[in-house]
């Protein structure tokens, strides 16, 4: 009876120590959960890493210095931390708020409003040409998107030249203006007029082919059915074309922003947009001259920082656009 006793128990006890199948389940799961949540940082940790040399730490590098008075010498250079009197001098500047942003903000809304709106219009008209006609008419316009963007506007310089541009010419001989006194980079308004058109014919074939990529999408039932219901050309494109492909206006839209709030090059390179004419300044010209035109690199950078804001903040909303889009869907 004892030895049964005690066999019996002895089995009893090596059995608690085998695996439960419900702890195997439980165990499993979890690994299961760490590879789910892991996995695709591990596949992202590549693309990470250097977007963190390449954009991260500039980014830091120039936080830090627009909190410093950083003055460059032969061998290197000496930094005093300031701590923000860069900020308090840029927002209280009357040169920021009267020249600067109205010129970044406006000259940005203007060229996304006619980007979007070109773009759009010649991507309705290649969507109805023929086969034949629309790769033509879509490597052309292409062309325009590849021309570099100094390229571009060199030409735009040549044609509105003071004397003998093409544009002052034509509009001499029209009686509008005195191509020998008049200056068309002079003023603001026509500055960024020339800026304008710059910036909207480099931009709109991106729109074109990318609107027109939604519009291959839109099944041809529905403009039979506007049609048979009465809907002209105007009512289909706002009642159909626009809903069904909302998600594409969106990104084109938005990303249009984020690369025109930031126009450098077409502005900088026009006379007068280096310095010469502080008229004509936005966001990114003025830091630049801040910093390397005037060797105040702090200033130059806390200007840099606020225009990355600005850009995060438009960024902020175009992922937030896109994630609500997809929810509705």
């Amino acid at each position: 009876m004892l030895v049964g006793d005690g066999s019996k128990a002895g089995s009893s006890g090596s059995s608690d120590l085998r695996p439960h199948p419900i702890d195997n389940g439980e165990a499993a799961r979890r690994r299961k959960k760490m590879v789910t949540l892991t996995r695709p940082w591990i596949l992202l940790a590549p693309s990470l890493i250097v977007l963190t040399g390449l954009l991260l730490w500039p980014l830091i590098q120039v936080g830090k210095l627009s909190l410093q008075d950083y003055k460059v010498k032969f061998g290197g250079g000496e930094s005093t931390w300031t701590g923000f009197d860069h900020y308090r001098d840029l927002l209280s500047s009357e040169l920021l708020w009267k020249t600067v942003l109205p010129n970044t903000v406006f000259f940005a809304l203007a060229c996304v409003g006619l980007t979007v709106a070109l773009g759009t219009a010649v991507a309705l008209l290649l969507n109805r040409l023929g086969p034949t006609w629309k790769l033509i008419c879509s490597v052309s316009i292409l062309a325009a998107w590849a021309m570099p963007a100094v390229t571009g506007t060199y030409v735009w310089i040549w044609l509105f030249s003071p004397e003998d541009g093409m544009v002052s010419q034509m509009a001499d001989s029209m009686g509008l203006i005195d191509a020998e006194t008049t200056n068309w980079f002079t003023d603001r308004l026509p500055f960024y007029g020339i800026a304008t058109l710059n910036v909207v014919h480099h931009g709109f074939p991106f729109v074109a082919i990318t609107v027109l990529a939604g519009l291959l999408t839109i099944p041809k039932e529905l403009y039979e059915a506007g049609e048979i219901d009465g809907a002209n050309a105007w009512q289909r494109f706002w009642k159909i074309t626009v809903p069904t492909i909302k998600p594409v206006f969106l990104v084109v839209t938005i990303l249009s922003t984020i690369w025109d709030f930031k126009v450098f090059t077409q502005v900088f390179l026009m006379p007068g947009g280096s310095g010469s004419n502080p008229d004509v300044y936005n966001l990114g010209v003025y830091s630049y001259i801040e910093a390397f035109a005037k060797n105040d690199y702090g200033a130059g950078s806390a200007a840099a920082v606020l225009l990355t804001l600005l850009l995060l903040l438009i960024t902020v909303v175009y992922v937030r656009t896109l994630f609500r889009q997809g929810e509705d869907l």
